[in-house]
């Protein structure tokens, strides 16, 4: 028996799924480009609070984050 993927039936319907969530994990591991082909998934939404989460629970910004620092680049830029 074939499981149903109830996300790809909303598409049919013309409805976009999208995740609130973003993580270079995600990205990097391939776990994005599969939710995307296999689930159905449309968009990605974030906010600050969804960065500040991603960044601080995750080493995996830690190099990039320490390079910065160390190359003198501002923690926060004027936009």
């Amino acid at each position: 028996m074939t499981a149903i993927n109830h996300l790809l039936e909303i598409a049919a319907l013309g409805q976009s799924i999208w995740m609130d969530n973003l993580s270079r994990d995600i990205i990097q591991s391939g776990e994005l480009k599969s939710l995307i082909e296999t689930w159905g998934l449309r968009g990605i939404t974030s906010n600050p609070a969804i960065f500040e989460k991603a960044i601080a629970g995750n080493k995996i910004y830690d190099a990039d984050i320490e390079a910065g620092i160390k190359a003198g680049k501002p923690l926060l830029e004027d936009l």
